[in-house]
């Protein structure tokens, strides 16, 4: 059975709501803030898992609010608090889906106009490596994936893509927009409308 059809097994990771996409404070008002980035997560998750070739998917987050909102959706989720950072949250999560010959995931939280058709051609073009998309500047990172059996050892942070590249990941994913369209900003989050927004990002208006 090829690793597609096994299902890749995805971590995506969160902030405390109130502490994550400060550069988004002033989109939305104040008292609204944590909930679009929580919708911007259940969007993203929710795309993902109707993707092909994608098995389970748990968040690991820092705040009540997320599992919550995330009861009923099939989506696994772990509070966990105290993890030093980004990379060791992602770390944590994928030592608790990796199986010996399973293959596991990041995605990031921030992808409100995925596609599952997109992240299904993502994966299928890995084909089973090690593997990276890059951010719409070609900086970033919007998912990694290990290959069968191996660790994750994500380098998220500033120089991600070339973190990962030099980690003998190879670039999967140009020509997939919604795969590459993470949200920091509101000018992302501009791009991210054009492409089709998810239905809880959508409610906010933008």
């Amino acid at each position: 059975m090829s690793p597609t059809r096994r299902g890749v097994d995805l971590v995506v990771p969160i902030k405390r709501l109130g502490a994550a996409k400060t550069r988004l404070r002033g989109v939305v008002a104040d008292d609204d803030h944590a909930r679009l980035v929580l919708a911007l997560l259940l969007d993203t998750v929710t795309a993902a898992a109707r993707a092909d070739g994608v098995g389970r998917i748990l968040v690991v987050c820092e705040d009540k609010r997320v599992p919550d909102a995330l009861s009923g959706t099939g989506v696994e989720c772990v509070d966990e608090r105290g993890l030093p950072g980004l990379n060791a949250a992602l770390a944590f999560g994928a030592d608790r889906l990796r199986t010996p010959n399973g293959t596991v995931g990041a995605l990031q939280a921030d992808l409100p106009a995925l596609r599952p058709a997109e992240l299904a051609a993502a994966i299928a073009e890995a084909a089973g490596r090690r593997a990276f998309c890059a951010d719409r500047p070609g900086t970033g990172t919007t998912l990694l994936l290990a290959a069968p059996g191996q660790p994750l050892e994500p380098r998220f942070g500033v120089g991600s893509a070339a973190a990962h590249a030099a980690t003998g990941a190879v670039p999967v994913g140009a020509g997939l927009p919604s795969l590459r369209c993470d949200v920091d900003t509101s000018e992302d989050l501009a791009v991210a409308a054009g492409l089709g927004l998810g239905p809880a990002t959508r409610r906010f208006g933008a």
